[in-house]
């Protein structure tokens, strides 16, 4: 069974997501080892989920893990969660990874996300096949989504977003001095986003030290450790992008001691307090961490504001209405689809028992037939064509069971008058094929 316990902003608050996005990656191994056959989680700055296949965890057994592994209590988990099972979990997930879920519908980055959340699962080995063959599948109807409809040419990601918002402050992109803080996807996009609104003045600061790599490839400045705080300080425009678990920026770098106050200080003159050191007159913070980049401390200081993902959410557009319908109308059709495959494939191994049963006594009758003379072959025919009428009625009834989910009843018949027992095994296999 599968199951997808989630939270996102349409159901929990700014602050939860924040502290279940910290540490998803002990998650899914947490679940595994409670008894899951397979988990994957997905953490973005809108949402955390969990998606699960087990047959003896409860939700009620999930959510607890979930509550273990990040360290949130069950209580403060109430009425912020959502939980999906069974069909539902399918449809559900291809309108994540479409973008139908976000904050900004149509907004391309979830994408990304999602793959690499199965990648993820991957490398840390809780994937199972049914789990694989979903996130396939939302990849590929993400695909279509995106080939077939407008969504995503008329939604804007949250980069996007957060600059048109910026554009109230800024009369003239080309004159910001813009530090950018952050080497990832995010940060890449973010990038060429600025370079799009006509952004010239740009540098770049890694709290992992990736700042020249990433400044060297893409044509811009790099801070490293010791400069960070004077940049900041002499940045318009300031944009966090890190998957770092603490805040990279707060009032001390924005706001501290110069060298020139203390050399002031060495000669005796009268020297400001840190917290009065000059800065800019106006600097705009983009937050887009999460969980935070930035200390909300950070919105207190004179000549600074601060936009934050929780404040970027508030300006999200309407979504789109004809774009989105289409999306939805592809998501549920993938999601149609997506069931009738799998519930086949439940009953694909007694399927390929019982032809590969009827097929070998065919032979054998063949053969015989051969042996008293059969030289023109008229009755090896007439035996092919009647195995293979014979045949027809048990495989359609098979598949329509299956999707009835009743493809059980079809295995026992099968065990029950022919003695057949197909291999497990071969049903996993054709979940992933």
């Amino acid at each position: 069974m599968l199951l997808c316990v989630t939270a996102s902003h349409k159901t929990a608050s700014f602050e939860l997501l924040e502290r279940l996005s910290r540490h998803p990656e002990t998650v899914a191994p947490t679940l595994v080892e409670a008894g899951a056959q397979g988990a994957v989680v997905l953490a973005t700055c809108n949402r955390f989920e969990a998606y699960v296949e087990s047959d003896g965890l409860d939700t009620d057994a999930v959510l607890d893990v979930v509550a273990q592994a990040t360290g949130i209590p069950s209580a403060d988990l109430d009425g912020s969660y959502r939980v999906i099972d069974d069909r539902r979990v399918a449809e559900h997930l291809f309108a994540v990874a479409s973008g139908l879920e976000s904050v900004v519908s149509g907004e391309g980055e979830i994408a990304g996300q999602v793959r690499r959340a199965l990648t993820g699962a991957r490398k840390q080995g809780t994937t199972s096949p049914a789990l694989e063959r979903l996130f396939q599948r939302a990849s590929q109807a993400q695909r279509k989504v995106k080939n077939v409809t407008a969504l995503q040419r008329a939604g804007r990601s949250l980069v996007r977003l957060s600059l048109e918002l910026a554009d109230s402050r800024i009369a003239d992109w080309a004159a910001e001095r813009v530090l950018l803080v952050g080497t990832g996807a995010y940060a890449a996009v973010t990038l060429a986003t600025l370079r799009e609104r006509g952004a010239v003045d740009i540098s770049v600061y890694s709290p992992s030290g990736r700042a020249e790599l990433f400044a060297k490839k893409h044509g811009i400045r790099p801070v490293f450790d010791d400069d960070y705080a004077a940049i900041a300080q002499r940045s318009s425009l300031l944009i966090t992008c890190t998957t770092a678990t603490e805040p990279v920026l707060g009032p001390a770098h924005l706001q501290r001691t110069t060298a020139a106050q203390v050399a002031d200080a060495k000669n005796g003159c009268p020297v400001a307090s840190p917290g009065s050191a000059p800065h800019l007159s106006s600097q705009l913070v983009i937050d887009l961490g999460m969980p935070r980049n930035v200390d909300p401390a950070v919105a207190q200081l004179e000549g600074v504001a601060l936009l934050d993902l929780e404040t970027i959410r508030l300006h999200a557009p309407l979504e789109e209405l004809q774009a989105t319908d289409a999306a939805r109308a592809i998501v549920h059709e993938a999601a149609e689809d997506f069931h009738a495959v799998g519930s086949r494939a439940t009953v694909t191994p007694g399927v390929v028992a019982l032809r590969t049963h009827i097929f070998g006594l065919l032979e054998a009758e063949i053969e015989r037939a051969r042996n008293r003379g059969d030289e023109d072959g008229l009755v090896e025919q007439a035996m092919r064509h009647l195995a293979g009428v014979l045949l027809h009625t048990p495989t359609t009834r098979a598949h329509e069971l299956a999707a009835d989910g009743r493809g059980g009843e079809f295995l026992s018949a099968l065990e029950t008058l022919y003695g057949l027992v197909p291999d497990a095994g071969e049903a996993a296999e054709s979940e992933i094929a």
